[in-house]
């Protein structure tokens, strides 16, 4: 209370303006209409928190699925072909950021069983090798990886890829790759027969139904190459692979190129972040729309005041002072608002794997079913700089609310106002 009695006046009376009076229906009105103001903001502020986070946490596990087969860091020689590699792999392992290294070669072409064609991105590795940069190994649901063996000529397939050319372990698949091999019969594109030794599941779509691995002398053969195509790098922070990809461009030997997961992904990123950037715009008007209530709300509080404002101003109050007498309502409506707001946004966001299961067993419904997604839970990753702007965006909305309203207070004329009092 001491507290209270050493603030300025404007303080105190903005403060009591804010709440009800005891003898005033009117001023009752005006409350709960502030009260309406601060839950728009607060459920705005909490909405976005909640809806961030989410997405979010989508962005973390999809990019998570994808960097378990994807490497963090990719580099090829210009001649198409890296001799050198083991070279270069030292070279890649002694900048502190690399915790895994392996050689590899891609090719594209087609996969035929029976009368099935599935296009399939095929991919060379060695298998003793592979696990320190992807994992796959570990994502191997059926079979083994490590029957990838020089000269054997096994596959291992997407389990969506295997589902739609209906393979199981055993079968023949046939690889049949764009580059044509010339015959007496003319241009025929280069096949060979593999057989499926294993079966894996990553999580991603795009990657499993589109995806197979090979050993890589087989890719070589294949290819005609000499040498892998080039390395396939981890490190230990992916967020890191932009200013390491350009490290190792300086410090390894050759003409190289090097490429991060980002670039890689690019298209999907981008798309990822123009969502985001949408929805926050969407959930960002409704703050707005709550926070541009509060002028309503004070326009109705100078009307009902004008004669306190009139008495106020005979006492000697400056119109800078009336203006701050509002200026501090709407502002504490938009505070108490936020601080809700991200309190409970917050609370949810935190507790979302707890909360929608309650929901769903509440409705009696799944909101991402098992047959569709891979993931049937609603992932979070609350992110503290949102949580910060989300908050500071509803405080300055609130507070540019009220300068209409505050400003329309301080030009109330004493004589008009006390005229019919």
């Amino acid at each position: 209370m001491s507290i209270m009695k050493n603030l300025p006046y404007e303080w105190l009376v903005g403060l009591r303006y804010t709440r009800a009076g005891k003898r005033s229906g009117r001023n009752s009105f005006i409350s709960f209409i502030s009260l309406i103001s601060m839950a728009g903001i607060g459920l705005g502020v909490a909405a976005l928190i909640i809806v961030l986070s989410v997405m979010n946490g989508f962005q973390k596990e999809v990019t998570g699925r994808m960097l378990s087969v994807l490497a963090h860091v990719e580099v090829f020689d210009a001649n198409g072909s890296m001799p050198n590699w083991r070279e270069q792999i030292a070279a890649a392992r002694s900048n502190p950021a690399v915790v895994g290294a392996a050689p590899f070669a891609e090719m594209q072409g087609m996969l035929v069983r029976e009368d099935i064609l599935r296009p399939a991105i095929v991919r060379g590795v060695l298998p003793d090798l592979e696990p320190t940069v992807s994992d796959v190994a570990a994502q191997t649901r059926r079979g083994s990886f490590a029957q990838l063996q020089p000269g054997a000529y096994n596959i291992v397939l997407g389990v969506e890829l295997a589902r739609s050319l209906h393979a199981q372990l055993g079968d023949k698949v046939t690889l049949a790759l764009a580059q044509g091999q010339a015959t007496p019969a003319g241009v025929l594109p280069r096949m060979r027969s593999f057989t499926v030794t294993g079966i894996f599941e990553a999580g991603h779509s795009e990657f499993d139904s589109s995806l197979a691995f090979v050993h890589l002398t087989d890719a070589e053969k294949m290819l005609r190459l000499d040498a892998p195509a080039g390395l396939r790098l981890r490190l230990v922070d992916m967020h890191r692979a932009p200013q390491v990809a350009q490290e190792l461009k300086r410090s390894m030997a050759g003409d190289l190129t090097v490429r991060d997961w980002s670039q890689l992904n690019a298209t999907w990123f981008a798309a990822v972040q123009i969502e985001k950037r949408m929805m926050s715009i969407i959930l960002a008007l409704i703050i707005a729309v709550a926070a541009f209530n509060l002028v309503s709300t004070l326009v109705m509080t100078v009307t009902d005041k004008q004669a306190d404002i009139a008495i106020l101003r005979t006492l000697g109050a400056s119109p800078a002072s009336i203006m701050k007498i509002f200026v501090i309502q709407g502002a504490l409506v938009g505070i108490l608002g936020a601080m809700l707001g991200v309190a409970g946004g917050v609370l949810v966001a935190l507790n979302i794997d707890v909360i929608v299961p309650f929901i769903e067993h509440l409705l009696g419904v799944q909101f991402l079913s098992k047959d569709i997604y891979s993931n049937s839970t609603v992932p979070s990753d609350l992110r503290w700089p949102d949580v910060f702007k989300i908050g500071g965006l509803a405080v300055v909305l609130a507070f540019l609310a009220t300068l209409y309203p505050s400003r329309w207070a301080a030009r109330v004329k004493p004589a008009e106002a006390l005229r019919y009092e």
